[in-house]
């Protein structure tokens, strides 16, 4: 077995298929069946018990799991160490970012990765934060971005952007008739807000508890993309990032107003694991991911 077989085993394993892992890797859906074969016959023992659907690891194949996710992690530190003593700017860096940190600024930010550096490849995946921190914490991914970013021993945070919330409405709504407003002009008003377990609600909550504001909640979601498109049918108001509303506001389909006394802010962050020895290539990636801050922030602040 190379380090490549166990790579594709532990992929296939990850991603629970087979297909998956044999794209996460660039190669056929029978060369990963053939590599998770290769792996059983120098076992001499199944380890996917494939009867079932998704298929399921046996305990020694469990064990394999395991054990392969250790081996590769320490390759991935020694490769990286190589690397960084040649300074070479290529291969693979792996991020997972929630849904509304900006398909833009994401999409921007990866052409001009990839076209500084065409020997580099980035794998993104959009996830539900608390999967981006377990995705990070199991080795799945280089990167995390997520909004609220936390410490833990086992993570290191980078900071990465902070981002104005703003109340959000529709183009004819009375509150449109403000510059800006406190949040004393939300009191009573229907409100669409986010599950109660985010911590964008938790914030938002808390800013409003502190002023002793009482809305309505017309409606709960898990995601930007569904609140706005709630606002937007006149099902209440809501207090969003701007930059996540900014193309609805161009089109005219949505509007904001200026939250104030105090303005309230959304930050967003770089996650990786303690001790994880970055590549220069993820290291460069960081360093484009700032860049792209640096060119929001000044559209923010004209």
């Amino acid at each position: 077995m190379n380090i490549d077989t166990l790579r594709v085993f532990s992929d296939v394993v990850q991603s629970q298929s087979f297909s998956r892992g044999a794209k996460i890797n660039d190669v056929s859906q029978s060369a990963a069946t053939q590599s998770v074969h290769r792996v059983e016959q120098h076992f001499g023992v199944q380890l996917v018990d494939r009867s079932k659907r998704p298929f399921v690891l046996t305990p020694e194949g469990q064990a394999c799991y395991e054990g392969f996710r250790e081996v590769l992690e320490l390759y991935d530190s020694v490769d990286a160490r190589v690397r960084s003593l040649r300074r070479e700017i290529s291969g693979l860096v792996r991020v997972a970012s929630i849904y509304s940190v900006g398909l833009h600024d994401m999409s921007r930010c990866m052409q001009d990765f990839m076209r500084q550096y065409p020997k580099a490849k980035v794998r993104l995946e959009y996830l539900r934060s608390n999967k981006v921190y377990e995705a990070v914490i199991g080795a799945e991914v280089d990167l995390g971005i997520v909004s609220y970013p936390m410490n833990s021993p086992d993570l290191t945070v980078i900071p990465l952007r902070s981002e104005r919330m703003v109340v959000v409405c529709p183009p004819n709504h009375p509150l449109t008739r403000h510059q800006a407003v406190t949040a004393e002009h939300l009191q009573g008003v229907d409100f669409v807000g986010f599950d109660r377990d985010l911590s964008i609600r938790k914030e938002i909550d808390r800013y409003l508890r502190q002023r002793s504001i009482n809305i309505r909640v017309a409606m709960e979601f898990d995601n930007i993309e569904t609140v706005k498109q709630a606002v937007e049918i006149g099902a209440g108001v809501s207090i969003l990032p701007e930059p996540t509303v900014r193309e609805a506001v161009h089109r005219g389909v949505l509007a904001t107003v200026r939250l104030i006394a105090p303005e309230l802010f959304r930050p967003l962050g770089i996650i990786h694991r303690q001790r994880r020895v970055f590549t220069p290539t993820a290291a460069k990636f960081v360093e484009t991911l700032k860049l792209v801050k640096e060119q929001t922030q000044d559209v923010e602040e004209e």
